[in-house]
């Protein structure tokens, strides 16, 4: 498992937080910036950090801003990504269980740090569930093409 991370300036210090988290749990990643809390435009490291996931070097996506909700649009503007917003760890089960999300979203001003660690755990242990959410899957795919 490689995961990819990025984040804005409002998000760097949760970024921190879950990289320590990933390197205790012995999960390789890779951080995409921002690298310190300088005012940054959020769209610019999403777009790193989905071309990563969209390559198929990396598993996972994980990206932080304020409110997680423009890291969220960003990503979703590309084909083949499935980013969620989660807040909590119910929501990032069923994102990847239902989903297949491949990009976690994350509020920096919305949740602390052990909320974090808890959804990107759940996040990036729980596979796919398959059967009727392929066929789901394939309708939101037939969408991408407009």
């Amino acid at each position: 498992m490689l995961i990819a991370l990025g984040s804005d300036h409002a998000g760097f210090q949760l970024k921190d937080r879950v990289i320590s988290f990933l390197q205790s749990s012995g999960i390789n990643y890779k951080d995409f910036g921002v690298y310190s809390e300088e005012s940054a435009d959020y769209p610019e490291q999403a777009a790193l950090v989905v071309q990563a996931v969209k390559s198929g070097e990396f598993t996972f996506g994980i990206l932080i801003c304020g409110t997680g909700i423009g890291m969220s649009i960003v990503a979703n503007k590309h084909r083949g990504i499935r980013a969620a917003l989660c807040s909590e760890p119910y929501s990032a089960r069923f994102a990847r269980e239902h989903n297949n999300a491949n990009v976690l979203t994350m509020g920096s001003r919305v949740i602390g740090p052990g909320m974090a660690e808890a959804i990107v755990s759940i996040f990036i242990h729980t596979e796919f569930a398959g059967g009727r959410h392929e066929r789901r899957l394939s309708k939101i795919e037939t969408l991408e093409q407009y």
